[in-house]
């Protein structure tokens, strides 16, 4: 699964600190998601979506693969 976690949190001057703290997540956690080494629940993907301001279907793509 595709994600532009890493350009949203740039376009928001978020660190991944900052961001993993207001969804009450380790901070490897949102490494990992942004390294598509780990796929993120549908609520974790939703908090994402609504704390980086963005629709969910911008934020994560299904890939051919998936």
């Amino acid at each position: 699964m595709k994600n532009l976690i890493r350009v949203e949190r740039a376009r928001l001057e978020i660190s991944q600190t900052d961001l993993a703290e207001r969804i009450g997540v380790s901070r490897q956690t949102i490494y990992a998601i942004e390294n598509n080494k780990f796929t993120p629940s549908v609520m974790l993907a939703f908090k994402l979506a609504k704390e980086l301001k963005v629709d969910i279907n911008y934020l994560f793509e299904l890939e051919d693969t998936d």
